[in-house]
């Protein structure tokens, strides 16, 4: 890497307004976009497109870069990829085919009914449209002829699905029925009738042996047509099942249901799922498997693509309630420097000029820390190595500091930077290291450093002498959904517990106060003074991820999963303001002179702030 040279609040509290204060973003949003997600799919080279509602096309990277953004239209009310997104069709009255490359329209053809469903043939020869008079219309993509029309229902066509031999298309209606029509013939081959509810997806599995249907009546049904009746009725889902997609090499399947949750199905026909896959807040609109299969995307309302491992079920990219995006802000000659990690690596900007200084995407990066003397800066990844970096000898590499167990959790440095604490989540151990020591051993290890819980916060003192650790007790052990500890160095004894769960601790400067932010979404202050609770800040509606101080001490800054930042009196614990921004924020670093506050969000940026116009606004 090269390194740079140079009183309890109430719910009568101010309103939240969004904020337009931001003077410069640092990165870019990964997979993240302005509108609901339509629709997905991945590119032959693995790339991924996404179009959202608001007709905005873009290109990712794998690792979720944008390569190319383009303004389509804003009228449509239904999107569609062709297989490895060689086509692109949109529709409302009217049927519009693009090219995805270059975003250009190739054609737009007027309807005499609305359009309600789309599917391309798995070779991309012809396009079949549904409409809501019950018929279905087969279209040449390459002329845009018209090259027949089926009357499938009586009712609005809901969903469609060409068999991957091409040779069939299967079509669901608002009748509830499903029928299966030759695709040279347009002879009926099957009637399917056993959903109870709208059947809003169909997929066919990868050999063309069965058909799967999503339906709002809380399960998704295999079929093996022309059989009349179901083989099995997949119903580990809520209400209902809104979207499919099949693995392109073997028989699985995944199903998306109104809980927001991703069902995977190694062989459906046997009903059971292997993963549940958990991190979407809204509805899930679109599912694409990669071509090699490893990866499943999955995108919708919360304008977020995730991608998954179809083997493990792993969150791969897209916002994980158990990851989070730290930031270290530090002097480093004369000049402030912003560290960010979180990614598939970790990065470095110059906040003066917002010129990146250095990034490593070959590792992992998942904490880091600076030293606040502006000589050391530290990251921690899913190994078990931390990484240090000596600022003040550019173009070194690393040393290498190694723990028992990874991933590494929470990385911290005293005020003096002659100490660096590591916190894993893994086995409650926290390891204490001094940067200068060439041998890097380390000098201290805290065993059950918070109580038996998973550790999910360190703070230093001001002292240099005491550290807060603080985690959480998932399973009650101890009757308590938590604990705070606070560990004097010189002693290596345990000074002061209090039993309350958080997820981030933060000491005042005076060292006076200890905040914690508790898993009740509330902000817990503590004197050390009297070793008493003075104050539940309560105002935050869902988990709280970060907390600061002001250098100078006269405010405390909450942030978290709702997306505001909140400001408290520190000595009144009034709610001085809260402000909605456009993303999770989940870590909060003011500069040393308290003029700009830092922000690491939820959508893989960081935002800079000045504060005083923050308060001010």
């Amino acid at each position: 890497m090269s390194t740079p040279a140079d009183t309890d609040s109430t719910e009568s509290g101010p309103d939240i307004r969004p904020s337009p204060l931001v003077l410069r973003t640092f990165g870019e949003p990964r997979f993240h976009t302005d509108g609901e997600i339509a629709a997905i799919a991945f590119g032959a080279d693995g790339t991924v497109w996404s179009i959202d509602e608001t007709g905005i096309l873009l290109h990712w990277s794998p690792d979720g870069l944008p390569l190319s953004r383009a303004f389509l239209s804003d009228l449509e009310t239904l999107w569609c990829f062709a297989p490895n997104a060689q086509l692109l069709a949109s529709s409302n009255d009217d049927l519009l085919i693009w090219n995805p490359a270059d975003g250009q329209l190739l054609k737009q053809i007027e309807q005499s009914s609305w359009v309600t469903a789309l599917a391309f043939h798995p070779n991309c020869t012809t396009l079949a449209t549904g409409h809501d008079d019950g018929a279905v219309c087969v279209w040449d993509t390459r002329t845009f002829q018209l090259l027949g029309r089926i009357v499938a229902h009586p009712k609005s066509v809901s969903a469609l699905a060409y068999a991957p031999n091409g040779e069939a298309i299967a079509t669901a209606g608002e009748d509830r029925v499903i029928r299966v029509w030759d695709t040279a013939t347009h002879q009926q081959r099957a009637n399917l009738k056993s959903h109870t509810d709208r059947i809003p997806a169909l997929i066919w599995n990868a050999l063309g042996t069965q058909l799967i249907s999503a339906g709002w009546d809380t399960s998704a049904r295999v079929w093996n047509p022309p059989r009349s009746e179901p083989l099995i009725l997949l119903n580990s889902h809520a209400e209902q099942v809104t979207t499919l997609a099949a693995h392109p090499t073997t028989p699985m399947i995944a199903t998306a249901d109104s809980d927001y949750d991703i069902h995977l199905w190694p062989d459906p026909a046997r009903g059971r799922a292997e993963q549940v896959l958990h991190g979407h807040i809204d509805e899930i609109h679109s599912l694409a498997f990669s071509p090699d299969g490893h990866q499943l995307a999955s995108a919708g309302a919360d304008r977020v693509i995730h991608l998954w491992d179809t083997a493990t079920g792993a969150l791969l990219a897209g916002p994980n309630p158990k990851n989070h995006h730290p930031i270290a802000v530090f002097p480093s000659g004369g000049t402030l420097f912003l560290a960010s990690a979180g990614g598939p690596g970790f990065r470095l900007w110059n906040t003066h000029t917002g010129a990146e200084i250095a990034s490593d995407d070959d590792i992992s990066a998942e904490c880091v820390a600076a030293d606040p003397q502006g000589r050391w800066l530290a990251v921690g990844g899913s190994d078990t190595l931390i990484r240090l970096y000596d600022l003040a000898e550019s173009g070194t590499p690393p040393r290498l500091l190694e723990a028992t167990k990874p991933p590494i959790g929470e990385l911290a440095f005293s005020p003096s930077g002659h100490l660096l604490a590591h916190a894993s989540p893994s086995d409650g151990l926290v390891w204490l290291w001094n940067p200068a020591d060439a041998k890097s051993d380390a000098v201290l290890i805290l065993i059950e450093a918070a109580d038996g819980c998973t550790l999910e916060g360190l703070a230093f003192h001001p002292d240099g002498q005491r550290l807060a650790v603080g985690g959480i007790d998932y399973l009650s052990t101890g009757e308590r959904d938590g604990a705070v500890c606070i560990w004097d160095l010189s002693t290596k004894l345990k000074t002061v517990t209090f039993d309350l769960g958080v997820y981030s601790v933060a000491f005042d400067p005076s060292g006076r106060y200890l905040a914690g932010a508790g898993v009740t979404d509330r902000v817990y202050v503590w004197d050390l003074v009297t070793q008493e609770l003075i104050f539940e800040l309560e105002g935050h509606t869902e988990t709280i991820r970060a907390l600061t101080f002001s250098p100078d001490g006269s405010y405390l800054l909450s942030g978290g999963d709702d997306m505001t930042v909140r400001v408290w009196d520190v000595l009144s614990g009034r709610l001085l303001m809260a402000r909605a921004f456009d993303s999770v924020v989940q870590a909060l670093h003011f500069s040393p002179d308290g003029h700009m506050l830092f922000m690491g969000n939820g959508n893989t940026t960081c935002s800079q702030i000045e504060f005083k116009r923050l308060l001010d606004d």
